[in-house]
């Protein structure tokens, strides 16, 4: 008699309802293994095999079923599964207490604020790190940025990793950019992810800025909600990734003036409530002397608000202690 399969032994083919033919658009789209397909829409699967939207809910069911997600757990269970999640240095001990031990993976974490925050050189500091060793506080992993304003620079990647000891060159091989053009754009490159990370691993995914071309394509209030709903799909793109690469999301946002003050600064983040729901971690940064930041926690799941001093020179994010 043979053995009863484990669920890591089935493929896209044992599903019910899924072909030859089926299941090679499967993989062309990027639903090549369980849990890709478990955490797919319905709709999205329809368009990409052509199939009713009944048809593709139930294949996401049974996917759902063999990877043993969708369904209720205990918090006992929960937890346990909780240990799966690991944490990124951001490069300052401070803002890694205040994170409680770094970025998570499996979450999205934002850092938001005026022009000259620090908001892209943590971003470049967070590339580095992951490139890392595991006892450094990296994943020894490669990175996905997503540049929608041009802020990348090579030139700070070899200052940072010179500090840090690590090879500069061997960082940059390791660190994957694409330049976003427009909305559409920084959403399709965010959804074919997954085929670019076939190659190679990428445990950290960085969008600077996530809101500059939707701000700037629509604009005014008749073309808002057309906007916050690809904001949405977008969100919930990189949201996935986290989940199936159990990678950190790591996104830049601008703000905006408002005539109410927010925690002592006259600004908000752009997004709204659709990102403010689905970033996980949300961190507000705004300068002080003597290239300091003052970066505050302001919405975890399970962390209180806080806040933080963090020193950025030409070495990077550090403690203001070691600058």
């Amino acid at each position: 008699m043979a053995e009863k399969k484990v669920a890591e032994e089935y493929t896209i083919d044992d599903l019910p309802g899924v072909g030859e033919a089926t299941a090679e658009k499967l993989r062309e789209a990027g639903y090549d293994n369980m849990m890709t397909l478990a955490v797919a829409s319905p709709r999205d699967l329809a368009e990409v095999t052509g199939i009713g939207e009944g048809a593709a809910a139930k294949i996401i069911a049974a996917a759902r079923k063999y990877a043993d997600v969708g369904n209720f757990e205990t918090g006992e269970q929960i937890l346990e599964r909780r240990k799966e999640i690991q944490k990124l240095t951001t490069g300052s001990k401070a803002l890694d207490d205040l994170l409680g031990g770094g970025l998570e993976t499996q979450a999205i974490t934002e850092f938001y604020g005026e022009f000259g925050s620090g908001k892209t050189q943590v971003m470049h500091q967070l590339a580095v790190n992951a490139t890392m060793p595991k006892d450094k506080g990296g994943f020894d992993t490669d990175v996905l940025i997503l540049d929608t304003e041009n802020t990348f620079r090579p030139e700070r990647i070899v200052q940072m990793a010179n500090f840090r000891g690590a090879d500069p060159d061997e960082t940059l091989k390791r660190i994957h950019v694409a330049r976003a053009y427009n909305s559409h754009h920084q959403i399709l490159l965010a959804e074919k992810a997954a085929d670019e990370t076939k190659e190679y691993q990428a445990r950290l995914m960085i969008v600077d800025s996530l809101t500059s071309h939707f701000r700037a394509e629509y604009m005014g209030r008749g073309s808002l909600a057309e906007r916050q709903q690809l904001l949405n799909r977008h969100m919930h793109t990189l949201l996935k990734y986290s989940t199936v690469s159990n990678a950190v999301i790591a996104v830049t946002n601008q703000v905006s003036a408002r005539p109410d003050v927010f925690f002592g600064d006259p600004t908000a983040p752009i997004g709204g409530n659709i990102v403010g729901h689905t970033a996980t971690f949300r961190v507000y940064l705004r300068k002080s002397k003597a290239g300091k930041r003052i970066a505050r926690l302001v919405d975890s799941p399970h962390l209180p608000e806080g806040e933080v001093v963090v020193q950025i020179s030409e070495d990077g994010i550090c403690d203001v202690q070691n600058a």
